[in-house]
């Protein structure tokens, strides 16, 4: 829980004239609901809480800001960095906006100082660099400032060298004046070990002489896919994540142009998949009209975004909402589910049924539990060892008498008076340990 170091503690009275201390706590939207129930709800704390700035947070976290922080708090020591896979398909196309959502959260973390990672690689296969340094301008984000936090891998320019060679020993740069100083060509993207060393010694360019992590990001894997297998694409991918420089490390990958067991690939790498499915279902048959027209439309601003997480415990979180494409830019917001819960169900989708009958939860009533003193509408009485061996003997004869022959019984029967409880003895007190 963090104070807010504007606010001092006070002293005050309540109705009793108790002295107590008045406390203003500035605190995540994870923690406020708990935090604020626990102590409301606990007078004898004697805290008067002020929750007026906890009410004007936000109500609930979209599931892109859970990445970004993700990536944000980066690789804890001793483990792989985060990785995030984000897929689309023809029928929600709407993966390199969320990408680029996430480069922008990403970089301005790294520009404020809140990240782990003190810089970026961007390894840019579909565009541009000029594009990726007006993007970023355009979120307000400065790239050439005092601090050289960004390097962009150019495998897009010239990716087989062919202009290079057309030119001669002329230098190939397409790039504009600005984006020239933050990216480096590489004329040669079909051999992948080259690749990673070069988006490696770029991270390492942006640290220094310094401490820290960087960050790596590819804006498409099927791009590398075309010039090299998916073992060779997968071991690149792996390496930068268990680097021990690396923070974090997320791609864009079109799922419905590979298949599905190498879409699953990926998949296992990641500790984060976020999946953009289509909001509007797809109508039958192949008939053109208007209304489809009109609903496929739609498909192109609007998109359902389901995360899955995979926690260091092994554990799966599943969640999901919706994203959609405004001119001000791309919003997330909640949706509920056919449950009406927010986030979706965790229960796992199996093949029988989780739930009791009401028969299986009369039957479960039914069962008597080892132990469980079932009454019969005699007396409850428990021997507890420390009555005299006469009344014992009276008692289980009277007993014996009054119960069925038939039906088996455990009678104990204590040697003498001066034996101590079984509930007091300790068994292992003849031993010299």
């Amino acid at each position: 829980m963090n104070f807010d170091n504007s606010h001092e503690a006070k002293e005050g009275a309540n109705e009793k004239g108790t002295p107590l201390g008045v406390l203003y706590l500035g605190i995540c939207e994870r923690e406020r609901t708990y935090w604020q129930t626990i102590l409301l709800s606990s007078p004898k704390l004697g805290l008067d809480v002020h929750v007026d700035q906890l009410q004007s947070l936000p109500q609930a976290t979209t599931m892109a800001e859970s990445i970004c922080r993700a990536l944000r708090d980066g690789a804890l020591e001793g483990e792989h960095a985060p990785a995030l896979t984000i897929k689309d398909s023809i029928d929600a196309p709407l993966g390199f906006d969320v990408f680029a959502h996430v480069l922008a959260q990403l970089s301005s973390h790294i520009l404020a100082g809140k990240s782990q990672s003190r810089g970026l690689v961007l390894v840019a296969f579909t565009r541009s660099p000029s594009f990726y340094v007006d993007l970023l301008k355009e979120r307000g984000l400065e790239v050439n400032s005092s601090r050289k936090w960004i390097q962009i891998l150019d495998c897009y320019s010239d990716p087989h060298g062919w202009k290079d060679r057309i030119m001669g020993q002329g230098k190939v740069d397409d790039a504009t004046k600005e984006a020239s100083g933050v990216s480096r060509l590489c004329k040669d993207v079909k051999d992948m070990d080259k690749l990673c060393s070069l988006a490696i010694e770029l991270g390492k360019d942006l640290l220094g002489e310094g401490k820290g992590r960087f960050s790596f990001a590819l804006d498409s894997v099927n791009e590398m896919l075309r010039y090299a297998s998916v073992h060779s694409v997968a071991r690149v991918l792996s390496d930068l994540r268990s680097h021990d420089l690396a923070s974090c490390v997320f791609w864009l990958l079109h799922s419905d142009l590979l298949e599905d067991k190498v879409a699953a690939v990926f998949d296992y790498m990641s500790s984060m998949v976020a999946s953009l499915e289509s909001a509007i279902p797809a109508s039958n048959g192949l008939r053109i009209s208007l209304e489809n027209l009109s609903l496929t439309e739609q498909n192109f601003r609007r998109a359902k975004f389901s995360v899955r997480f995979k926690r260091r415990n092994g554990r799966v979180r599943l969640m999901s909402e919706e994203v959609s494409i405004e001119r001000s830019g791309i919003t997330f917001s909640s949706v509920s589910t056919d449950g009406g819960t927010m986030g979706g169900s965790l229960l796992p989708k199996v093949q029988f049924n989780l739930q009791l009958s009401e028969k299986e939860q009369m039957d479960r009533a039914k069962v008597v539990l080892p132990f469980e003193h079932q009454g019969n509408g005699e007396p409850i009485e428990i021997y507890d060892g420390r009555r005299s061996l006469a009344d014992k003997n009276n008692e289980a004869a009277g007993t014996m008498q009054m119960k069925d022959s038939s039906k088996g019984e455990i009678i104990y029967l204590r040697d003498s008076d001066d034996e101590m409880p079984d509930s007091d003895e300790d068994p292992d007190d003849d031993l010299d340990i």
